[in-house]
């Protein structure tokens, strides 16, 4: 069950599992045999995971810049606001910001090897020679 619903976006297993066990439901049934009621369990339980006492490290929006609460988005919305986020980044002219807009890696990985894109560098081609 915890697999099922780790399909939704915004879900991990961890999360999951945490609304199982406020939802009283064994993780080990199939996704399958839940009862209506269950599934309802679920999906109020997703939709208003603040409201259920969760902790707090289980969300993935805390302290919103805009509201300053913990949010959990699920699904459009979790899109939606990543790539708000990113245009404001780039506003703002942060190096986050700067690296999104120039389509360059961003966490601080390597470049000078990894993540080329366009035409290849440093490979050359012999020229046939006309006689």
């Amino acid at each position: 069950m915890p697999f099922a619903l780790k399909r939704i976006r915004g879900v991990n297993l961890n999360l999951a599992n945490a609304i199982l066990k406020k939802a009283g439901i064994n993780p080990e049934k199939r996704a399958g045999f839940l009862t209506e009621v269950e599934v309802e369990r679920i999906e109020k339980i997703i939709k208003e995971l603040t409201k259920f006492e969760l902790p707090s490290w289980l969300l993935n929006r805390r302290k919103d810049m805009e509201t300053g609460k913990d949010l959990h988005l699920i699904r459009a919305d979790l899109d939606l606001r990543t790539k708000m986020d990113i245009k404001q980044m780039k506003e703002i002219k942060s190096w986050r910001g700067y690296r999104h807009a120039y389509g360059l890696k961003v966490r601080g990985q390597r470049t000078k090897t990894t993540g080329r894109k366009g035409k290849a560098v440093g490979v050359r081609v012999k020229k046939l020679r006309r006689m």
